[in-house]
Order: C-alpha cells, then structure tokens, then sequence
C-alpha cells in the first residue's frame, strides 16, 4: 500500500492525511476548499464524492481509500472501493452503513475497515484489551465524552466534529446486552452520572459506539453497553429539541442551528472510560482505563483533542494494514485489533506520550 486517497478535508479529515502523508503517497479530496487555511504537505483534488462516475475513475489510481466523510456518503465510495479492489476506511458510526460494509466484505478482495475512529474504534479496541484479565466475563462499559473544556450556556456543548454525526448517534437505537440478551436501547435515555477527578458528568446511550462488539461478545457477557459523557443537564435539553420540538423531522435544520449556535473551541478535552467486571478462576475483580486527552502539537500546528485521537486512531490502523500486522483482506472488526500492536504503530504512539 503506497498511494492512499483522504475523503472529506474537514476538521478531522486534513489531519488524517497529514499523519499518513508521513509514509504514505497523500492525496485528499473535497468538493470545498479544505478546513484549514494552512499549508498542506499533499495535494488535494477538487470533486463531488457523490458523484459515482468520477470517483469511480479517480480512485483507480489509489491503493486504499480513508473516508472522513458523513457516515450519510460512505455506502457509494465504500461499493467503488470493493469493486476495484482497494483498501476502504472510514470513522462511521452509522449501523446500517456498516453492515452494508460488512456484507460487501465477504466478497472483497481487499480490507474493508469501517468504524476505525474513537467511539466506535479506539473505545472497542482498548474494552477489548481489558477483558484479556479475565476468565469468564460479567460486565463491559464503555464511555467516551468529546466536550469543550470550558462549557458555557445550558447545553454545555461545542460541535468539534459533524453535527450530522451527533444527531444520528442521537436518534437511532443502540445495540446492547442486558440480563445476557442483545437488545436494542432507545438512545437519549439510560441516564447516568459519572465523577471525573472531582468534576460531575452524565452519561446515556447513544448509538453506534459499539461498533461490532455486541455480536462478538454474545453469550460471553451478562451487561455490554455503550454511553456518551456529556456535562449535566445536555440530554434533557437534545430531548426537548429533538422530540418536543419535533426537530428530528427536520434535521437538515437542526444542524444548521446548532453549528450556528456552538461552533467549534479550541480547547476541547476527549474522555476515554472502560470497566470491565468478571473472574479470574474464582477470584470476582474490575479492570479499568482512564484517559482524558487534550489538543497536541503535530507537526508544528496544534490541533483538538477530538481532531487527533479521531485521526490517529483511523490511522494507526492503515499502518498495521500496510506494514502486515492486521489482515490485506476482509472485515476488520475494532476488538480484534490487538491494543499492544496498535499503539506500537507511529500514529498508536500518540495515545500513550
């Protein structure tokens, strides 16, 4: 794998292509100018991703694809993919794309990968990696929070990544176990508080953050579940615009208002929390992960916490595609990536500095 193409040049998407243009031959490709206004280290094509026939003819030239695009986009540039034989990423959290995804993989002459960002992708493969302590299994929670980090204003929120995103993890269900059974869970609900270093937050179930993890972990687990952190009182308020302003009709709309309303920080703070409770032969005990990330310098510009760990994580897992260390065909699903061998890669390494 030598040339690779970066789909969508937002916010997340340039800083992918800036990590990989480091061992990799970059080129990214938006319709709009990109995000940031600095110099990039790779070219960049202008065209519409949803235009079948000149992606088809553009991406012929690559090796893999990286899609940093709205999870709404990635079915058609995932099918090109999987017909020409080119490795596909992408940060999806959608569960219907995926299992779009999933089934074109059985026929793939090349890597399928979605769900390689932070929630799901870095959630699943540290969840993963914790219950290797144990040697039968009870309860698996995982909570990730992408938050500013000097709130203001009731919902205590900033739209660092897609508003689109947000509010499909907010309106669809979210897969589950509980009591032993895979459920679904309607998501803005599940309400739970969470003590940070002395600092109160919320937690509630929201889709997709899961990824794969209900199917593998089936019958091995009594609870599996999935939640976001927000600062108290966010939940109540994305339920009154969502269903008692009957805004999730209308979401074209509803993002617009909220992009207006909370554009993006600076200072943003990323929250990454995994429990995992089970035996080891007789012995009941609980296996946690902390970690609170904030914005970093790389390669002499600084970038947001949720901007870097939704970018190295997509791209730690490129490296181990191209240097062999995960499968060049197929499905990958995020908790059977090995968390020793992803951190061991260039892009890995930014997690534990």
């Amino acid at each position: 794998m030598k040339k690779i193409l970066v789909l969508g040049l937002g916010k997340v998407g340039t800083l992918v292509a800036t990590l990989l243009s480091v061992d990799f031959e970059v080129t990214g490709l938006d319709k709009e100018d990109p995000h940031y206004l600095h110099e990039l280290g790779f070219p960049v094509i202008k065209a519409d991703v949803s235009d079948k026939e000149e992606m088809t003819g553009i991406m012929a030239d690559f090796d893999a694809v990286v899609s940093a695009l709205p999870y709404f986009l990635n079915k058609t540039i995932a099918k090109i993919a999987h017909d020409q034989s080119i490795h596909y990423f992408d940060l999806t959290e959608d569960v219907d794309t995926t299992q779009y995804i999933r089934e074109l993989s059985q026929t793939a002459d090349c890597v399928m990968a979605p769900q390689c960002g932070l929630a799901p992708g870095l959630i699943g493969i540290v969840g993963a990696d914790l219950t290797k302590a144990f040697t039968k299994l009870r309860d698996i929670e995982l909570r990730v929070g992408a938050l500013p980090r000097y709130p203001n204003g009731l919902m205590a929120y900033s739209f660092t990544w897609s508003p689109a995103g947000v509010i499909n993890e907010y309106l669809k269900d979210a897969e589950a176990i509980h009591n032993g059974e895979r459920k679904l869970l309607t998501s803005l609900d599940g309400l739970e508080y969470i003590n940070i270093e002395g600092q109160e937050f919320e937690a509630f179930t929201t889709s997709g953050g899961l990824g794969t993890m209900c199917e593998t972990f089936d019958g091995k687990v009594d609870t599996l579940n999935y939640k976001t952190i927000r600062y108290p009182g966010h939940m109540k308020l994305m339920k009154f615009l969502l269903y008692e302003l009957i805004m999730k009709e209308d979401k074209d709309q509803l993002e617009t208002i909220l992009k207006n309303a909370k554009p993006p920080v600076k200072e943003d703070v990323v929250y990454v929390y995994a429990v995992v409770e089970g035996w080891q032969k007789e012995r009941l005990f609980r296996n946690e992960y902390f970690k609170a990330f904030h914005p970093i310098e790389i390669q002499g510009k600084m970038w947001r916490a949720i901007s870097w760990t939704t970018a190295a994580s997509i791209a730690a897992v490129v490296e181990m595609v191209a240097h062999g260390t995960l499968p060049k065909k197929g499905f990958i699903k995020q908790e059977e990536i090995v968390y020793d061998s992803f951190i061991a890669t260039k892009n890995g390494q930014l997690f534990v500095q």
